[in-house]
């Protein structure tokens, strides 16, 4: 493909890095990104990839848009309220940047469509914000080899890694199953800061940016913590589990396993952070 006129003006900013150039702009256009959760991390994350010009975004997300979404979930307004995340997210995107196709899938991901609405894409990133789908998006990538972009934040603290399978180590490889239910409270009982929920996603933005345009260092096997507080910022070195259920060489998990059930969950809703 080549790039029109109204395209190099649009990304002009982004063309003149000597990493990207046009040739890298046509791959953000050629690209397939799903966002898996519309919240506190798929909100900043699907909106920096429709403004980087990734080509096709798919955005899958059960939930409404409520007011106590609105100080960290800015792609929404008040207006906002009450319509499906998904495709306020998709109305919202396409008025930012038309190039973009976004593909809203209002639904709850379970081990029954996993895998029809995952393999339309190059790169998956999590933005989900329950261990349930955090288990069941992971064990699929590993089965299909695709890259994820995993995110997560508690209170003043965040997480991110790049997920590559046969590459890096798999969310078992670091957390084996999912912790008992009620061990760790979610953001409506312990809280959030807005901010802290945007500089995850935009890790997670940024590492897939880079993943498409084959440039510096994906953070395989990396996983970086922030603290909002101390403003730190680490990263730790995460080995493959040579035991691991889903990913090492001889795995015992060779199929998908809904999760609520185990994590004593039976909400119909996929919650978003």
């Amino acid at each position: 493909m080549s790039l029109n006129n109204e395209q190099i003006e649009r990304y002009s900013r982004q063309i003149l890095l000597p990493q990207v150039g046009g040739n890298g702009q046509e791959k953000l256009l050629t690209a397939r990104v799903l966002v898996i959760g519309a919240g506190g991390l798929g909100s900043p994350v699907a909106s920096y990839l429709a403004g980087a010009g990734v080509g096709t975004l798919g955005i899958v997300d059960s939930d409404e848009v409520e007011l106590s979404n609105l100080h960290r979930q800015m792609i929404y307004s008040s207006d906002d309220i009450g319509k499906k995340k998904a495709v306020a997210a998709q109305n919202r995107l396409q008025r930012v940047n038309p190039d973009v196709k976004v593909v809203p899938y209002v639904l709850r991901l379970s081990s029954e469509n996993i895998m029809e609405v995952i393999k339309e894409y190059d790169i998956v990133v999590d933005g989900s914000d329950n261990f349930p789908t955090r288990y069941l998006v992971n064990d699929a990538c590993v089965l299909t080899k695709k890259t994820l972009i995993f995110g997560a934040f508690f209170r003043y603290e965040g997480q991110a890694m790049v997920i590559k399978p046969g590459e890096g180590p798999c969310l078992r490889c670091m957390f084996p199953s999912p912790p008992p239910p009620g061990l760790i409270p979610s953001c409506q009982e312990a809280g959030v800061l807005g901010a802290l929920a945007g500089v995850i996603g935009l890790i997670q933005a940024t590492e897939t940016l880079k993943l498409i345009l084959g440039i510096g260092v994906p953070q395989v096997g990396k996983l970086i913590l922030f603290d909002a507080l101390e403003m730190d910022l680490i990263k730790v070195n995460v080995g493959r589990d040579e035991n691991c259920p889903v990913c090492s060489e001889k795995p015992t998990i060779k199929g998908l396993v809904d999760y609520e059930e185990f994590c004593g969950l039976k909400s119909s809703i996929l919650p978003t952070s």
